[in-house]
C-alpha cells in the first residue's frame, strides 16, 4: 500500500489500539472531495474523526467488546490527486483489492460518497458478487449530476452498472421523481431504518456484504456537519442500532465505509464524534 501517508501524524483510539503486525482490519482515510455540489470539505473528515475518537472509550457497552482485544490498525490516508476523480477511484480500488487479497478487512473513512464506487470495484476484483447495504438520505440514482457521471449524486446508479453488484438502500428521504422507480421494490419505502433492515436480513444471508453509511442518513439535528444535510432523518441512536442487526453477519462483511462528514460545518465536532463512534462499533461488530 505504497499510496498511503505515514499514519504517525494521527492520533486517537484507532491508532493507539491498533497492531499492524497481525491486523485483520485496517482503518483507511479516503479524502476524496471532488464533486460535492453543496458543501465541500469532506476531505477533512478522516483526521477530524480520528481526533474526536479520543473522547471515546475503547470499550463499547453496545457490543460488550473492547478495541484493545481485536487485531486492527490505522493505515493513515490514501494520497489522492485533487480533481482527478478517475485516478482517485483507481487508487481506492487498488488499495481495497490489495487489502482483501492479504486477508484484511477495510474500514474506510471518506470523503464524499463516490468513495464507495471505487471501493466496491476493488471488492469485485476479489469477489465475483458483492451486495451493497447502503444507508443514505438521498437516492443517488442519477445517471449523472451537473454533467458529471462520477458524482456523489450518482453512486447508487453507478454501482448498479457494475456486473455482480446487488444493492439495498435504507433511509432514503430525498429523491428526484425519476430516481424512485430504480430503488429496490423489495425494501418498503420508509424513513426509519430498523424495520426495513430487519425485513431485509433474510435476503443478506450467505452474501458478500459491503456496508456503506452516508452520515446524512442521520437527521441534521444530530449530525449537522455533512455535505448535503436533509431534515427528517433518523436519530444517532437509531443508526447505532443497525450494528445489532448486522453483527451476526460479520463473517459475510468484506468491507465498510463511512462517508460525507464535512468538518467545516460541524459545530463542536459532534458529527465527527458520532463518526468515530460509528467506526468503533463497525470494528467491534465486523472483526
Amino acid at each position: 500500500m505504497d499510496e498511503l501517508l505515514s499514519s504517525t501524524e494521527y492520533s486517537g483510539i484507532f491508532l493507539a489500539a491498533g497492531d499492524k503486525s497481525n491486523a485483520k482490519g485496517v482503518v483507511l482515510g479516503v479524502p476524496l472531495d471532488d464533486t460535492s455540489s453543496f458543501r465541500p470539505g469532506s476531505r477533512f473528515a478522516p483526521s477530524f474523526v480520528r481526533a474526536m475518537s479520543k473522547a471515546l472509550e475503547e470499550y463499547s457497552i453496545y457490543r460488550g467488546k473492547d478495541l484493545r482485544d481485536i487485531a486492527f490498525c490505522d493505515a493513515g490516508d490514501l494520497v489522492l490527486a485533487p480533481g482527478d476523480t478517475v485516478s482517485s477511484l483507481h487508487t481506492i480500488s487498488k488499495n481495497v483489492s490489495d487489502l482483501l487479497k492479504k486477508g484484511r478487512k477495510p474500514f474506510l473513512i471518506g470523503g464524499e460518497h463516490t468513495v464507495t464506487l471505487g471501493a466496491v470495484k476493488g471488492c469485485l476484483e476479489q469477489y465475483s458478487r458483492v451486495t451493497v447495504v447502503y444507508f443514505d438520505a438521498h437516492a443517488d440514482m442519477r445517471p449523472s449530476y451537473q454533467g458529471v457521471s462520477h458524482s456523489h449524486a450518482s453512486v447508487a446508479y453507478s454501482l448498479l452498472q457494475l456486473k455482480g453488484v446487488e444493492l439495498y438502500q435504507f433511509g432514503v428521504r430525498s429523491a428526484d421523481r425519476e430516481e424512485l422507480p430504480l430503488i429496490r421494490a423489495e425494501v418498503p419505502f420508509s424513513f426509519s431504518l430498523r424495520e426495513p433492515l430487519k425485513k431485509t436480513l433474510p435476503y443478506l444471508k450467505g452474501k458478500n456484504l459491503y456496508i456503506s453509511i452516508d452520515i446524512d442518513v442521520v437527521d441534521p439535528a444530530f449530525a449537522p456537519g455533512t455535505a448535503a444535510p436533509e431534515p427528517g432523518g433518523v436519530s444517532s441512536r437509531e443508526l447505532l442500532e443497525i450494528f445489532t442487526y448486522l453483527e451476526p453477519l460479520k463473517e459475510q462483511v468484506i468491507a465498510f465505509d463511512l462517508v460525507e462528514i464535512c468538518p467545516p460545518y460541524d459545530q463542536s465536532q459532534i458529527t465527527a464524534l458520532l463518526g468515530a463512534k460509528i467506526i468503533r462499533e463497525a470494528l467491534l461488530s465486523f472483526l
